[in-house]
């Protein structure tokens, strides 16, 4: 599988911007993985911790489906690795495999996706009750793109580790 990553506009508004930046670091997790065996991807940086290129699809899904469904949407539903709300669940794919993991992560960014773009403005606020705040559309972009690229980082090390695959 290779993925396609598009680089963002140079000139744009801010929502296309926005938009444009967060799939570009959508893109970078997932060529980060690409050629790689479930094995390979379940590979763990360096035990006790449990962080992997796997675990970090895992997560964000997590991240996607808390922000853009739970927070601007509003939907009351749980995490999809943990009831309890426990986010360093997903961190944990001891058993977990490319197409599970993939699958819901592609489903949540569909969603985050669908969100966004019926939303009427970047203004449009959603309740964080971990903030116990409204928070705009245009933070939870602002704070994706910033998640995804800390991860970005962490993932850069680990297929490398893997590899020795470097860069984007």
């Amino acid at each position: 599988m290779t993925t396609e990553r598009i680089a963002p506009p140079v000139r744009a508004g801010e929502r296309e911007t926005l938009r444009s930046f967060l799939d570009f670091h959508r893109a970078t997790l997932a060529m980060k993985t690409d050629g790689l065996s479930d094995e390979d991807l379940r590979r763990r940086s360096s035990p006790p911790s449990t962080l992997s290129l796997l675990g970090l699809v895992r997560h964000m899904a997590e991240v996607e489906r808390s922000w853009f469904r739970r927070v601007i949407n509003g939907e009351d539903l749980p995490l999809v690795w943990s009831a309890e709300g426990d986010y360093q669940e997903a961190y944990d794919a001891s058993t977990a495999t490319r197409a599970e993991a993939f699958d819901a992560w592609q489903t949540e960014v569909a969603h985050a996706r669908r969100i966004e773009q019926a939303a009427a403005s970047l203004d449009v606020t959603g309740y964080q009750p971990r903030w116990d705040e409204h928070v705009s559309l245009r933070l939870v972009m602002l704070h994706l793109i910033h998640e995804y690229a800390r991860h970005n980082g962490h993932a850069d090390f680990l297929r490398e580790a893997i590899d020795g695959t470097v860069g984007a």
